[in-house]
């Protein structure tokens, strides 16, 4: 059952077996769940009773997910976790790059599903928090970001600027899947969105130095086609 002041997660889904599925899982786990089938209805409740986080199929019957993301990014920050029979890159790309933060390809296990949707409230209430900690810290590598300092175990780690801000990046969407675009946009500005080369190249010598193998690497974890993920636990 659901507790007083839990996280209120939307689930906009047409096929009732799957939010009858996501419905039970989420409430067994103490999250409320409002449940649609449609895209006219989910903004709709989106707009009178804001979520804290959206599960959104993108086959709606009525309007592409795809279309709903754009519509809810008008106005929310709300975190968007699309759930899809829809596995290729290019479909994850455009979902991301439209604004979801993460995407889960039909079938998917509740364990991986709980553990993005809390990555997504987490980061969510970091953005929202004027306060939040100015040092991230997952496994032996912390990025200090009042000092510009990073380190892994007691040994600092010597990054250049382009470096440090690829870092940096991946540190303010810890945990969630960051598009060779968006990565590309931030570090590099708009005109570089197809220099995915500058990305392969910058991220192999970042891995170089932060990770103890490169090649198997534990914290910078590649997302086939997509883009990167920085892992925060």
């Amino acid at each position: 059952m659901p507790i007083q002041d839990a996280p209120k997660i939307l689930v906009i889904e047409d096929e009732p077996p799957i939010r009858k599925f996501l419905r039970i899982s989420l409430e067994s786990h103490g999250y409320t769940v409002i449940e649609t089938n449609t895209a006219a209805m989910g903004i709709g409740h989106a707009i009178a009773e804001p979520p804290d986080a959206v599960i959104l199929d993108l086959g709606l019957p009525d309007l592409d997910g795809l279309q709903v993301i754009a519509r809810l990014r008008e106005w929310s920050k709300v975190p968007v976790i699309v759930v899809s029979a829809r596995g290729r890159e290019s479909d994850k790309v455009a979902a991301l790059d439209a604004g979801a933060d993460d995407y889960l390809t039909k079938p998917f296990g509740v364990g991986e599903l709980l553990a993005r949707l809390r990555v997504a409230l987490r980061h969510s209430a970091t953005v929202a928090s004027p306060t939040s900690e100015s040092v991230f810290r997952v496994g032996d590598l912390k990025v200090d970001l009042g000092r510009r300092e990073v380190s892994i175990g007691q040994e600092a780690v010597h990054l250049t600027p382009t470096e440090y801000r690829l870092l940096l990046v991946l540190v303010s969407h810890a945990g969630k899947v960051v598009t060779h675009r968006q990565l590309l946009k931030e570090v590099w500005g708009p005109e570089s969105v197809y220099e995915n080369q500058y990305l392969r190249v910058y991220m192999g010598q970042l891995r170089r130095k932060i990770e103890q193998d490169a090649a198997r690497p534990r914290y910078i974890k590649t997302e086939a086609g997509v883009g990167y993920r920085l892992m925060d636990e």
